[in-house]
């Protein structure tokens, strides 16, 4: 399985494995991290599940839509690694994926 190491909004990083046709966010969540919130369940409609991709990683993932950039829009928190972790499909390729939950808006 792969490993995605993620970091909270205190600065802890911890490595959890990922289960395959599990999202990033379905991973985060299932592992306890209580700063991301994910209300609507990975519908890519409310952007609380904003994380910041390591930069040398971005090129691992699937280019964004166009409603997950316009959320971001609305995250003051805004970088250029950021993305939605709803919309992130785990698989092997991401082994390693490091991620830090984005400041809460």
């Amino acid at each position: 399985m792969p490993t995605i190491y993620v970091t909270d909004r205190a600065g802890n990083e911890r490595a959890v494995e990922a289960k395959p046709g599990y999202s990033v966010m379905e991973t985060i969540r299932d592992a306890g991290f209580d700063d991301l919130l994910a209300l609507c369940g990975g519908c890519c409609s409310c952007a609380t599940c904003h994380v910041v991709v390591d930069d040398a990683q971005l090129s691992l993932l699937p280019a964004m839509s166009e409603d997950e950039d316009d959320l971001l829009d609305s995250s003051d928190h805004r970088t250029a690694g950021s993305r939605l972790s709803c919309q992130i499909d785990v698989s092997d390729a991401l082994d390693g994926l490091k991620v830090t939950i984005a400041p809460e808006d």
